[in-house]
C-alpha cells in the first residue's frame, strides 16, 4: 500500500459505527412489612436525583407491582408512598450492563422505620463498539450496503473475507453466523455458507460479539457474528418494496490466459425485494421475499506452478456463474395472553446456477499450452427451515421462559460435465453428487432479572444427519480416483446445558457461565472405498465456561477482562471424500477422519467514551488446540499429469496475540469519523503428520511467526437535501499462513444515499473496490513445488438501489 493513499484517506473517511440504545426497564414488588400482603394502588415517582424533577409516576396494580420502561441512563431516585404508611425513598443508578431489573419486594412500614438504600445498575446502550457487543446499523453502511451481506461485512472492525468466500474474525474463519439470535439455514449450522447470496437492503445491523456468554453455542472459536432482520413496529398493515440493479466485473485485474470463453465481466444484476409487516394488540405477522438474477464471477484463480524439476506451468479457473436464487421468510407471534406467546416462523431458500469454465494449463518455459479443460457445472441448492417458539412470560419484566422447536431440511444437487483435451487423453467424464440435510433442534430457555444482575439458564439438542450419493460416469484414462464408492453417511448429535449469571454494583459487574456439551460423531463409509479402510465415529464431552470481570473507573472510563473456551466442529463438507474437478491439478477434497478444534481465549479491554466520540482498546491472547486447515501436497501417483492435492488434516497448534483499536470522532455536526486497527502475531508451530489419499504419505507445516495488521478507514458527511455521502478503505497487511504467505490487499469504496417522495422513499448508490485491488494473492510451498495463488473474483460492483415505504 502507498503511504499517499493511506494518507488521503485518513482525511476523507468515516465509517458510521451505529449505538444501538436500549433503555432500562425496572420494576418492583410493594408490600407491607409487616403482613407481607401486596399495597395496591401506591404511588411510585422517577425522579432525577440532582434537581429533583420527575421523570415518570405510576400506580402500583392489584398485585402490588410497578414498571418503569424506556428509562435512560443516569441517577434517579424513586419515591413510593400509601395513604398510612411511611414513604420510602430509594436510589436509582442506570448504569451500563442490565436493561431490565427485577427489585424484588420493596416493603413499606407502618411505623416510622427507615429502609436500607437499595442501589440498582441498569444497562442504557449497547455502544457499537462496547466491550462485549458491538452493533452497527446497516442503514449507515452506505457504501457496502447496496449489495450482499458479506460485502457489507468486509467494512467492519476485524473481519476480513478469505479465499474460499468465508468471513475471518481476528484472522480466523471459525466464526458461527446467526440469523435474529438463532441458528438457521441461511447460513449454515456451525459451517459459513451462503453470505454472498444475501441482500444487505432487508438487513437492520450486524452484530460482532468476541467474547459470547455460555448461552451461545460452544463453536466459533473467534466468536459469533449475528445478523439481525429489519423489524416493522407500526400497527396495521405497511411494508416497503426495493430493487436493486448492479454491474460487476468493470476491469481484470490479471489478462485471461486465452481461451474462447475467458472470464466474465461487466456482470448485470437484479434483486428484487418486498416486506409486508402486520401488527395489531395481539398479532405481528410478517413476510419478506428477495430474489437474485445474476451473472457473477465468484472465483477466478490464476496458479502458477514451480516444480523442483524446473518446470513452470500455469493455469487459470474462471468460474463464470450464470444465477438465480429466491428466499421467503415469514412468520407470526401470536399473544395468547398477557403470560404465554406463540411464534411460527419459515424460511425457503432455493437457488440455481451453472458455472462454466474452459481452463487453459500452459508451459511458460515452452510457451505452449499442453492441456485444455472445460467444464460445465450445474447445481441446485436449498433450504426449508420451520421453526416453532412458545414464551412464557412472569410477572415480572424479562423474567420468561422460552421452548422452541425447529426442523430445516436442505439439499445440494451438483452435476459436473468434464471434457479433457491433452496429449494423453480426449475424453469425457461426469460425477453427479446429491446431498441431503435433516436437522432437528429443541431448545429452552429461561431468563430470571434479580435486583442487581440476571440469571440464564437452558438446554439444547441438535440432531443432523446428511446422506451423500456419488455417481461417476468415467471416460477413457479418467482423472477420477476409482474406488470412492458412491456414498457416505455423516451424523453429529449435540446435547447441551448451560447457566450464565450477571451481577453488577455502582463499579464492579461480573458474568460467569459454563456450558456442558456432549457431541456424537459419526462418518460412514462405502464398502468399496479403498482410501479409508474403516468408517469413523467418536464421542466427547466438554466443559466451556466464560467469565467477564468489569471495572467502571468512572462514567467515561472502563476496563473489562474475558476468558472462554470454545470449539470448532468440522462439518459434512470439510469431511467430504469426494473430490472437486473444478481444477484437476490442483485438487480439493475433505478429510473423513477430521477432529474438532479447541480455543481458549483471554482478553483485556478498556473504553473511553467523550461528548464527541469514543475510543476502544483491547488486547487478546487465542491459543488453538489442533486447528484443521487445506494442506497442500503433490499426488506421486499418477505419470500423466501433476496433480496437487488440497486436503483438510488437523495440524498441531496455533496461536494469535493482538492488539484492537476502534475509534469514533464527530468532526462537525455534519462530518463524522470513524476507524479500526487491528494488529496481531500469528503463531503457527510445526507439525508433521499423514496423509492417506490418495495415497499413504507423509506431510509437513513449517514453523512460522510473523505479525500482520489490517486498517479500515470510514468517514461520513451529511449533506443539504437530505443527502449522506459516505465513503471507506480498507487494507489487509501480508500475512503468514500454513505452508506459505498471504499478500496485502486493500479496497476502497464509496456511496451515496438519498431519501425521497417526503422520507417515504430512498435513493442509494454505491461502488466497491474502486481500484480493484481486494483480490487474494498467496504463496504455497512444500517438498517438490511452490506455487503462487492468486483469485481475482469479482470484487468491483456498482449497486442503484430505491426502497419505498408505504
Amino acid at each position: 500500500m502507498r503511504l499517499y493513499l493511506l494518507t488521503a484517506t485518513l482525511f476523507f473517511f468515516k465509517a458510521t459505527t451505529s449505538i444501538a440504545q436500549s433503555n432500562a426497564t425496572v420494576s418492583g414488588h410493594v408490600t407491607d412489612a409487616t403482613t407481607h400482603d401486596p399495597l395496591p394502588y401506591a404511588t411510585v415517582v422517577l425522579n432525577t436525583e440532582t434537581a429533583g424533577r420527575m421523570v415518570s409516576g405510576t400506580l402500583t396494580d392489584e398485585t402490588g407491582r410497578f414498571t418503569f420502561e424506556g428509562i435512560e441512563k443516569g441517577n434517579y431516585r424513586i419515591e413510593i408512598s400509601f395513604i398510612g404508611y411511611v414513604t420510602n425513598s430509594l436510589p436509582l443508578l442506570v448504569g451500563e450492563k442490565n436493561y431490565i431489573f427485577d427489585l424484588g419486594k420493596i416493603r413499606l412500614e407502618p411505623e416510622s422505620t427507615q429502609l436500607d438504600e437499595v442501589v440498582i445498575e441498569a444497562k442504557r446502550a449497547v455502544v457499537a463498539s462496547g466491550l462485549d457487543k458491538k452493533s452497527f446499523d446497516l442503514e449507515d453502511i452506505i457504501a457496502q450496503g447496496g449489495s450482499s451481506v458479506l460485502d457489507a461485512m468486509k467494512a467492519l472492525p476485524g473481519i476480513s473475507i478469505d479465499q474460499e468466500g468465508k468471513v475471518e474474525l481476528r484472522g480466523s474463519d471459525k466464526v458461527a453466523i446467526l440469523i435474529d439470535g438463532k441458528q438457521s439455514s441461511l447460513t449454515g449450522f456451525g459451517n459459513q455458507k451462503g453470505l454472498a447470496n444475501i441482500p444487505a437492503a432487508n438487513i437492520e445491523r450486524i452484530e460482532i460479539i468476541n467474547n459470547p456468554s455460555a448461552k451461545y453455542d460452544a463453536s466459533g472459536m473467534a466468536g459469533i457474528i449475528n445478523i439481525v432482520y429489519k423489524k416493522e413496529n407500526r400497527t396495521g398493515w405497511n411494508g416497503d418494496i426495493g430493487l436493486r440493479l448492479a454491474m460487476g466485473q468493470f476491469s481484470k485485474r490479471k489478462s485471461d490466459l486465452t481461451t474462447d470463453l475467458g472470464s466474465y465481466s461487466l456482470n448485470p444484476k437484479v434483486i428484487p425485494s418486498v416486506n409486508l409487516n402486520y401488527r395489531s394488540s395481539r398479532v405481528h405477522a410478517f413476510l419478506q421475499g428477495e430474489a437474485l438474477r445474476q451473472k457473477r464471477l465468484p472465483n477466478n484463480e490464476f496458479n502458477t506452478r514451480l516444480y523442483d524439476d524446473g518446470r513452470l506451468i500455469a493455469s487459470q479457473v474462471p468460474e463464470n456463474r450464470k444465477q438465480t436464487q429466491f428466499i421467503i421468510k415469514g412468520g407470526m407471534d401470536w399473544a395468547l395472553n398477557e403470560h404465554n406467546t406463540l411464534s411460527i416462523s419459515g424460511i425457503f431458500d432455493r437457488e440455481r446456477h451453472i458455472d462454466t469454465a474452459q481452463v487453459a494449463y500452459v508451459d511458460l518455459l515452452a510457451d505452449q499450452r499442453n492441456r485444455y479443460w472445460h467444464w460445465r457445472e450445474e447445481e441446485i441448492t436449498g433450504y426449508m427451515n420451520y421453526r416453532a417458539e412458545y414464551r412464557h412470560a412472569f410477572d415480572g419484566p424479562g423474567h420468561e421462559l422460552k421452548f422452541s422447536a425447529q426442523y430445516t431440511r436442505g439439499w445440494e444437487d451438483e452435476e459436473y460435465r468434464l471434457n479433457d483435451s491433452s496429449a494423453v487423453r480426449q475424453s469425457f467424464d461426469t460425477t453427479h453428487l446429491i446431498a441431503i440435510e435433516h436437522t432437528t433442534t429443541f431448545l429452552a430457555d429461561y431468563v430470571k432479572p434479580l435486583r442487581s444482575g440476571r440469571l440464564e439458564g437452558g438446554a439444547k439438542v441438535q440432531i443432523r444427519r446428511i446422506p451423500v450419493t456419488y455417481t461417476i460416469g468415467q471416460g477413457s484414462q479418467s482423472v477420477i480416483y476409482p474406488g470412492l464408492g458412491d456414498w457416505s453417511r455423516w451424523g453429529e448429535d449435540i446435547y447441551a446445558g448451560y447457566l450464565n449469571y450477571v451481577w453488577e454494583k455502582k463499579r464492579f459487574d461480573v458474568e460467569a457461565g459454563l456450558r456442558l456439551e456432549k457431541t456424537d460423531v459419526f462418518y460412514n463409509l462405502s464398502p468399496e472405498n479403498i482410501y479409508y479402510n474403516q468408517n469413523d465415529a467418536y464421542d466427547y464431552f466438554k466443559l466451556y465456561p466464560n467469565i467477564r470481570l468489569s471495572f467502571k473507573i468512572n462514567d467515561r472510563n472502563s476496563l473489562s477482562a474475558f476468558f472462554n473456551r470454545r470449539v470448532d466442529r468440522p462439518g459434512e463438507p470439510e469431511l467430504r471424500i469426494f473430490a472437486k474437478y473444478d481444477d484437476p491439478e490442483l485438487l480439493k477434497v475433505g478429510n473423513p477422519y477430521l477432529r474438532p478444534q479447541f480455543t481458549r481465549t483471554l482478553e483485556l479491554a478498556y473504553k473511553n467514551v467523550w461528548e464527541s466520540g469514543s475510543a476502544f482498546f483491547s488486547v487478546y491472547r487465542r491459543d488453538i488446540e489442533s486447528p484443521f486447515t487445506r494442506v497442500y501436497d503433490i499426488d506421486k501417483t499418477d505419470n500423466n499429469y501433476d496433480i496437487v492435492n488440497r486436503i483438510y488434516q488437523n495440524v498441531g497448534s496455533a496461536s494469535n496475540t493482538g492488539v484492537e483499536l476502534l475509534f469514533s470522532q464527530n468532526l462537525a455536526a455534519f462530518w463524522k469519523f470513524n476507524g479500526s486497527f487491528n494488529w496481531y502475531v500469528n503463531a503457527i508451530d510445526a507439525y508433521t503428520g499423514t496423509l492417506l489419499f490418495p495415497t499413504v504419505r507423509p506431510f509437513s507445516i513449517p514453523q512460522s511467526e510473523d505479525n500482520t495488521w489490517n486498517l479500515k478507514l470510514n468517514t461520513l458527511l451529511t449533506l443539504p437535501r437530505k443527502t449522506q455521502l459516505q465513503a471507506s478503505f480498507i487494507y489487509e497487511a501480508p500475512k503468514n499462513i500454513p505452508q506459505g504467505r498471504q499478500f496485502a490487499r486493500s479496497s476502497l469504496d464509496v456511496g451515496i444515499k438519498k431519501s425521497i417522495f417526503k422520507d417515504k422513499g430512498e435513493l442509494t448508490i454505491s461502488a466497491t473496490d474502486l481500484l480493484n485491488r481486494y483480490g487474494l494473492k498467496q504463496e504455497v510451498s512444500n517438498d517438490g513445488f511452490e506455487v503462487v495463488y492468486e483469485n481475482f473474483y469479482e470484487t468491483q460492483i456498482v449497486t442503484v438501489g430505491m426502497n419505498y415505504k408505504f
